[in-house]
């Protein structure tokens, strides 16, 4: 089932997540859901917190990037088999120096800015059927995680601009809250006029 994605100025997307149980509810129904969503929406990554559930899950399928002509071979076949649920999570290790990349968010629609992060990360985490799994990710497939971490410490990818980039976005995001904005995809904005 495709489920609303909830837009910038919603204040879950402000909350830390809190961890979950093997027993939470309908919990491979949501997992399924989220998929069907982010595919809906062609992301590569979607949060719980998106989809307005305050805990820490996210889901990547960084798929798409594989067909990226500017990586190199191997970059390319990580990321055309890396598709996973991440429960729980915690990055124990960031390393290396930082590089930039223009990113976006489901959540903010239209929006798209250079962001600095560390190229290699080392995360704990659970899996969909609650294995235990700690490993290490470099380059994009660390990048596409480290974004949808951050979704789950109520940090956005805006958080990190320069205080000027911040400025000139401000009326965008606004319009964004309000759902003065065309996607093509199903989204809950949280200043948006009733009956429209």
């Amino acid at each position: 089932m495709i489920l609303p994605i909830v837009a910038y100025g919603d204040p879950v997307l402000r909350v830390k997540g809190e961890e979950i149980e093997a027993s939470y509810k309908d919990l491979q129904t949501l997992i399924d859901n989220m998929f069907d969503t982010m595919y809906n929406a062609y992301g590569v990554g979607l949060a719980a917190p998106q989809i307005g559930l305050p805990i820490r899950l996210f889901i990547v399928d960084a798929s798409p990037f594989s067909e990226d002509e500017d990586l190199d071979e191997k970059d390319r076949e990580q990321l055309s088999e890396f598709k996973q649920v991440f429960i729980n999570p915690k990055i124990t290790k960031e390393e290396g120096d930082e590089w930039s990349f223009n990113e976006g968010c489901l959540s903010i629609p239209d929006i798209r800015e250079d962001v600095r992060r560390k190229p290699k990360i080392t995360i704990s985490y659970y899996d969909r059927e609650f294995n235990h799994h700690e490993e290490t990710y470099e380059g994009l497939a660390a990048r596409v995680i480290q974004h949808e971490y951050d979704h789950i410490e109520g940090v956005l990818f805006t958080d990190k601009l320069s205080s000027l980039k911040k400025r000139l976005l401000k009326g965008k995001l606004a319009n964004i809250s309000k759902g003065k904005i065309k996607v093509d995809y199903k989204m809950r904005f949280p200043l948006a006029k009733k009956g429209r």
